[in-house]
């Protein structure tokens, strides 16, 4: 499984910490070796807090309180649901900023199981005030995008799958809240998050080959929602498929529908391809739980077919 991501926060955080003295990096004992390079540069704005979530986010609070940039680090379940309150109340209540930067991604630690597996993310932070989601689904991503937000004032989250998508990007089409439409296509918009991007582009062909021409829409921001470009989209194709590693509520699926019914005149069709209303139970690798969920061009070709 590759680490690509994980590293581009290593080498950013250097880069970015030398820049900046009032960065801050916060762990909860992992990644250490990576960060070795920042630790050994910025040694008094290094901290390994160990298995203390709901501490790091107080401390970051702290910290965010008197003019440091915090960036808390650790495993996404672990920070994202077990400090939940504390981002609440800490960031969202007295609106401070802080850089959530994760990994795990939603199933990425496939043989340790649902301690370690996150379904629910995207849905739980959307709701706190003034809250960033970002998705980064390769280096470069991550590097642009924290380098344009991290010092905002506001709660940012980044989710770092271990996966990426393999697909290049210019840098000039990484932008905050902005989408990008990877392929245009004429009956059938295909959302895709992270590493799902390489599914959904595999999908292509044989979709064409039943006479669906997709246009691919990337969303490395999650909120903001490019609401612009999608209904642009949605008024061509009038159809709809998303295609995400999250539960069945409160990921962008929703917020498609929610944007469907609240603009005057669109009638589009719609589907998701996403984990469910359900616990990941079985073992396996990441590929393995990407098949058994029905990440696959085989299936969007299916869902497609059958539903839309």
């Amino acid at each position: 499984m590759s680490n690509l991501i994980r590293q581009a926060f290593a080498d950013t955080m250097l880069e970015v910490g030398q820049k900046d003295d009032n960065l801050v990096v916060l762990i909860g004992d992992i990644s250490h070796f990576i960060l070795q390079p920042f630790a050994k540069k910025c040694p008094e704005r290094f901290y390994n807090i160990g298995i203390c979530e709901q501490t790091i986010v107080n401390m970051a609070a702290g910290l965010s309180k008197v003019g440091f940039y915090p960036v808390v680090h650790t495993i996404s379940p672990f920070i994202i649901e077990r400090a939940l309150e504390q981002i609440k109340v800490d960031f969202g209540y007295q609106k401070l900023g802080v850089n959530l930067v994760t990994v795990g991604s939603a199933f990425d630690y496939s043989m340790l199981g649902c301690t370690h597996h996150c379904y629910d993310d995207f849905a739980l932070l959307k709701n706190i005030q003034g809250m960033e989601i970002i998705y980064p689904g390769s280096p470069i991503e991550f590097n642009l995008l924290f380098k344009q937000r991290y010092n905002n004032g506001l709660p940012t989250y980044f989710r770092l799958p271990a996966v990426t998508h393999d697909v290049i990007f210019k840098k000039e089409q990484i932008k905050f809240g902005k989408g990008i439409i990877v392929k245009v296509g004429k009956n059938l918009t295909i959302i895709a998050l992270g590493p799902q991007l390489k599914t959904a582009m595999s999908s292509v062909a044989p979709l064409k080959d039943t006479g669906i021409d997709a246009e691919i829409i990337y969303l490395p921001t999650i909120k903001p929602l490019d609401e612009k470009l999608i209904l642009k989209s949605l008024a061509k194709t009038k159809k709809c498929l998303v295609i995400e590693e999250h539960g069945k509520y409160g990921g962008v699926n929703d917020d498609i529908l929610r944007l469907i019914a609240d603009t005057p005149g669109m009638n589009v069709r719609c589907g998701s391809i996403n984990i469910g209303d359900k616990f990941i139970h079985e073992y396996g690798s990441y590929e393995d739980h990407c098949r058994g969920l029905g990440f696959t061009p085989k299936n969007i070709v299916k869902k497609v077919k059958s539903s839309l």
